[in-house]
């Protein structure tokens, strides 16, 4: 691997001169009172913090920890995260709650932000990123010389030095995270899982995370299991990533890049998959998930969330800079970057995705003291994620690549895990055929509809009536794709993109989990394929649910279409929920199988639209826009919303499912959550049985 030091080769002296510099100021800081008292205790803090973040980072530059015992690493890694673990939090100056009753909101949110900011630095150090870590100290000894003998400090100016650390440095911050993702020259999560050894864990702290006893009991659990299981698992997922470019009748081609994604501990797993994928002429990269996002959406390799209130709190701290020439300069950042780096991105075949499910985590507490975007501030993340998507299209174009996504579960799932791992093995291997055959019974019904109704049951108050795509040559195209184990693992479901007019109606669901969080009462009216009202039950006032649904649903827009409807047919998946309990933390890929779903945000073929799409029976799917991406040649900016989340509606909460026709006839697909439709009554042995 060419690591940091080489990359930073010419700057590598000046680099240990500034470190040099940083360490010693940060050491007089710990007994110097040249800051206002009330504020010493967090300087202090936070310069002990960051000498030690240095010490770690010369241990892992010099080899000097591959001598520490297990002990010894759990020491020093419940030193690094100590601001951020549960059990010292409600005292930490990474808590917005505890910053804002020491000082004021406006200093409490600004230490809390740059607490955290240095807390990230963890990562850079663990990977020999040492200029990230300088450079972080200076920010930090610049927002204490503001401070320092008791001059004039305003707020406005620490806010300016954080603003000008962010703006002035994005290219760079931008240029990091493009090679993690796209660069096969870094290979610091590759060595990893090449070099793992299942009856040695301390491998696991190589990654600078925090390793929990998932981590531990799912690499000790896949250590113990055999060649053949673990030979499955991996060709499960390669075979259905291949399959994937083969149904989007997209070329792949030896040399391209896959990104890889994937749970530490499940190194065994994935380092058989990357034998698998350079077999076949690929080549891996594997990226960590960006420590400001993990409260909602996993991008990159990634551990157990130890305290979801801590990344809940920071989800927004942006916000406490961000304006619209800050985003603009992020925005002509990429672009330079994306441009540099064209080479290396149009080599990229798309992610390869291993998800886990058995996290129970609590829902995080909506605290004021956190940093919150004002209106503006959300419209403008919104339009910069918008032309960022563009961006990524521009050079990453979705007709080019494909993907997949698996999922296996996690230790703390329960003591049952050995035999829910077994299950989910079997499950995500289930014979596609079968699939294919009785899910083209369902779609032959689908094509001669006009609509769809579907109807809840008992305390369900679902009803909504999805509009189909008008066919236009019924022997020739298809409004429903058929969806096997390539692209999402496993198989069942049948799928299309609504006709947004005439989609009317409201869909509840009692409980649905939506990455780890758990909405309660969930209950979305669309009117027109839009979403009109919203509510849920997670929190006690209708204004901090409707907020927590904006932000997290919505993700902040004023609404969102109706970008999929589908019907879900693997009931074995939803028995094995049932069998073992687990329903409630099944992750979408799985629970989407298990009923009904509805998406919201963009459609499947987001990007793809022009790119033609057949079933296994040789039709074109055709209904692959609806009235939002139409827009795409004329109105760009509305055609698409850069999400896409799934709801699903569990067999035992639905009614019926009814294909209405245009001359008033009306099939039957589901009734009291039982598939009734000729040719599809094997898929009720499982709910039977």
């Amino acid at each position: 691997m060419e690591d940091w030091k080489e990359i930073l080769e010419e700057e590598w002296e000046e680099i240990e001169e500034r470190q040099t510099l940083c360490t010693e100021r940060l050491t007089s800081m710990l007994t110097e009172q040249t800051v206002p008292e009330a504020y010493l205790p967090y300087f202090k803090a936070q310069a002990e913090k960051l000498l030690t973040i240095f010490s770690y980072a010369e241990k892992t530059d010099t080899g000097a920890l591959s001598g520490y015992s297990m002990e010894q690493y759990r020491a020093l890694f419940d030193e690094l995260y100590a601001e951020m673990l549960p059990d010292g939090y409600a005292e930490s100056f990474s808590n917005p709650v505890y910053t804002v009753k020491l000082f004021d909101k406006k200093y409490g949110r600004l230490f809390s932000y740059l607490a955290a900011k240095i807390n990230s630095q963890i990562f850079y150090a663990a990977e020999g990123n040492r200029l990230a870590v300088v450079m972080a100290a200076e920010l930090f000894i610049e927002i204490y010389n503001y401070f320092e003998d008791f001059c004039e400090y305003t707020f406005k100016e620490c806010r300016a030095a954080l603003y000008s650390f962010e703006a002035d440095n994005a290219e760079l911050f931008a240029a990091w995270r493009l090679r993690e993702q796209f660069d096969t020259g870094y290979t610091f999560a590759k060595d990893i899982i090449m070099d793992a050894d299942g009856s040695d864990l301390r491998y696991l702290y190589r990654y600078g995370e925090y390793i929990t006893e998932n981590e531990f009991r799912a690499a000790a659990f896949l250590h113990g299991l055999s060649e053949e299981k673990i030979k499955a698992a991996a060709e499960n997922v390669v075979d259905g990533y291949l399959r994937g470019f083969q149904v989007m009748r997209v070329p792949l081609e030896k040399g391209q890049t896959v990104g890889l994604r994937y749970a530490v501990g499940f190194e065994r797993i994935m380092k058989e998959v990357i034998l698998l994928l350079e077999k076949e002429g690929l080549f891996v990269t594997a990226a960590r998930t960006p420590a400001g996002g993990r409260h909602a959406r996993k991008a990159g390799y990634t551990v157990t969330n130890v305290n979801l209130q801590y990344d809940y709190d920071h989800r927004n701290d942006e916000s406490l800079i961000a304006d619209k020439q800050w985003y603009a300069r992020r925005e002509a950042a990429l672009r330079r970057v994306y441009e540099a780096e064209k080479e290396k991105l149009a080599r990229y075949a798309g992610p390869l995705v291993q998800e886990t499910f058995g996290e129970r985590l609590p829902l995080p507490e909506n605290v004021k003291e956190a940093i919150q975007p004002d209106k503006r501030q959300q419209r403008l993340k919104v339009e910069f994620m918008g032309r960022a998507g563009e961006l990524s299209e521009r050079y990453i174009p979705s007709d080019k690549t494909s993907f997949t996504i698996v999922a296996y579960p996690l230790p703390s799932i329960g003591p049952e895990f050995p035999e829910i791992f077994e299950e989910t093995l079997r499950l995500n291997r289930l014979d596609n055929e079968v699939y294919r055959k009785v899910q083209q019974c369902m779609i032959d019904a689908l094509d001669k509809a006009e609509a769809v109704r579907v109807t809840g049951r008992g305390k369900n108050r679902t009803d909504i009536t999805v509009r189909l795509w008008k066919l236009k040559d019924p022997s020739k195209e298809t409004i429903f794709e058929n969806c096997t184990a390539d692209v999402n693992i496993p198989a069942g479901e049948v799928f299309t993109s609504p006709v947004l007019a005439g989609t009317n109606g409201t869909l509840h669901v009692s409980s649905v989990f939506i990455g780890s969080t758990e909405y309660k009462n969930l209950e979305i009216t669309f009117r027109d394929g839009k979403t009109a009202e919203y509510s849920c039950e997670n929190y006690a006032s209708k204004e901090e649910n409707e907020r927590f649904i904006c932000e997290n649903l919505l993700k902040n827009h004023d609404w969102l279409p109706l970008g999929e409807f589908a019907i879900g047919t693997n009931t074995t998946a939803y028995m094995m929920g049932k069998k073992y309990k687990i329903a409630e933390v099944l992750p979408i890929l799985i629970a989407e199988k298990t009923g009904p779903h509805f998406a919201v945000g963009d459609t499947c073929y987001s990007h793809s639209e022009e790119h033609k799409v057949y079933n296994p029976d040789g039709k074109e799917i055709v209904a692959r826009e609806n009235e939002c991406s139409a827009l795409r040649n004329t109105e760009p900016e509305k055609a698409y919303f850069h999400c896409h989340t799934d709801i699903t509606i569990p067999y035992d909460e639905l009614g019926e499912i009814t294909a209405l026709c245009a001359d008033k006839t009306e099939i039957r697909i589901i009734k009291d959550g039982r598939f009734v439709l000729p040719g599809t009554e094997l898929l009720n042995e499982p709910l039977e049985n």
